[in-house]
């Protein structure tokens, strides 16, 4: 999953890269919500390298409103796989280690800010 524009979001933005289960559960289930950029294969899917730039604006606009993570590919099958979002590029958000939405692929950018929005006021379910 090497492409310049994912690697800047780890290197020069300090997001992390979760390689592991154990570094995605910490992820998710800390405080607030959290935005997982599942990038896909960036040579095969050239969306990916817009929502790579998109991201961080996306971030910024919402003022802290939610952290992000980069999905790496050691585990990203299996998370797509149990979040059902298998379309890549995404955004998948949490809060409380639930799943509260996600938007797969390229949207425009008042899609993205309705959208996140709706997203991160969303309650997480009570636990059963």
């Amino acid at each position: 999953m090497t492409h310049p524009l994912i690697d800047r979001l780890t290197t020069e933005m300090g997001w992390p890269r979760l390689a592991t289960r154990p570094e995605l559960e910490a992820f998710i289930t800390s405080p607030g919500a959290h935005a997982l950029f599942v990038p896909g294969d960036p040579k095969r899917n050239l969306e990916t390298a817009d929502v790579a730039v998109i991201l961080p604006e996306l971030k910024l606009a919402f003022q802290g409103k939610f952290d992000c993570a980069v999905v790496d590919d050691a585990i990203e099958t299996e998370l797509r796989e149990e979040t059902k979002v298998l379309k890549t590029p995404s955004i998948i958000f949490y809060r409380d280690g639930a799943l509260i939405g996600a938007l797969p692929k390229v949207r425009d950018w008042d899609e993205y800010m309705t959208r996140i929005a709706q997203i991160i006021a969303r309650p997480v379910a009570a636990a059963e």
